[in-house]
């Protein structure tokens, strides 16, 4: 486990150099003129000139990219061009808000999700398997968007009550943390529940299908032995990859639902980055995501081992 740790550790840290090379060059093929856009268009070419020299867009790409690096390796992410501030704490604040949507998410999308699609496999082609099957279509084919406004909208018609507009954490109030990102957390829930049962479903099916099943079931034994001793540990490490893969989906969904609520989480500041080309900003949140995406199929790998002991890590 240990080898096979440091190993992982060291590919990870050569997959985050590579990544922080494509992210610092996406941020600068972003469409506009950062200097333009902070000046106007029509401005002085000599305050440009020297707005240019003071962020550094003078130098040469490459020295621009050795200069972040090496800031970052000693753990300063920079400084904001728009704000001001240090680009590592806003991050840090905004990733926070952004994990705990993801976290509440993905525990509404698993308890949610893995019950109906056990229930839909076990029940194949019968009238429960019938409406679950709607349900997932309808939830893998709604946009994330579409149903966030439509909960909106509902809630505020139908029950007369619409989410507060300014963000409180939970430590400053538990509820108004609960109720503004409630209906973000459904919006994204329920669409991530769908893509867990169908998922499910397919294991299940699978399973019932084999022949040491179907063996056991014409000798009496009843499915619900069969599912606790057999078919649930064969869909326990498919089941934790996909969770691996839907955490890193929901991450990509809160950009979504964050702008839709007005969210301060790590999407929105993604957005508002790009949108006043704040290169310092764009480049720490996107090397944060990258991060964040590697460390989660770094603890999916881990798991196999602590849930499956048959499973060697080398």
């Amino acid at each position: 486990m240990g080898g096979y740790l440091a190993r992982r550790l060291a590919a990870s840290a050569v997959t985050a150099f590579v990544a922080s090379i494509a992210v610092f060059l996406i941020v600068r093929a972003v469409p506009g003129d950062v200097v333009a856009q902070m000046l106007g268009q029509v401005s002085d070419p000599q305050a440009a000139a020297s707005l240019r020299g003071f962020l550094g867009l003078d130098q040469p790409v490459w020295i621009q990219y050795g200069r972040w690096i090496s800031a970052v390796f000693s753990g300063d992410l920079g400084t904001s061009w728009t704000g001001g501030r240090p680009v590592g704490p806003a991050v840090f604040d905004a990733f926070l808000v952004t994990l705990e949507i993801g976290l509440l998410t993905l525990a509404l999308a698993t308890i949610v999700g893995v019950p109906l699609g056990i229930v839909s496999g076990i029940y194949e082609g019968r009238w429960p398997d019938n409406l679950i099957q709607i349900f997932n279509l309808l939830g893998l084919a709604a946009p994330v968007f579409w149903t966030g406004l439509m909960l909106l909208v509902a809630v505020s018609s139908f029950a007369g009550w619409s989410p507060p507009l300014i963000y409180a954490s939970p430590a400053e109030s538990l509820w108004d943390n609960l109720s503004i990102l409630m209906l973000p957390i459904l919006s994204l829930g329920l669409l991530q529940a769908a893509a867990y049962s169908q998922f499910v479903r397919q294991n299940v099916v699978t399973s019932l299908n084999q022949d040491y099943v179907r063996t056991a079931r014409a000798k009496g034994v009843t499915i619900r032995i069969l599912f606790f001793t057999h078919i649930l540990k064969n869909i326990l490490i498919p089941l934790i990859t996909f969770m691996g893969l839907v955490l890193v989906q929901i991450l990509g969904g809160v950009v979504i639902v964050e702008t839709l609520f007005s969210i301060p989480g790590l999407g929105r500041l993604l957005i508002s980055a790009i949108e006043t080309r704040d290169y310092p900003m764009l480049q720490g949140a996107l090397l944060v995501v990258v991060v964040t995406a590697m460390a989660v199929n770094l603890i999916i790998d881990l798991l196999y081992s602590v849930i499956d002991p048959r499973v060697r890590l080398s």
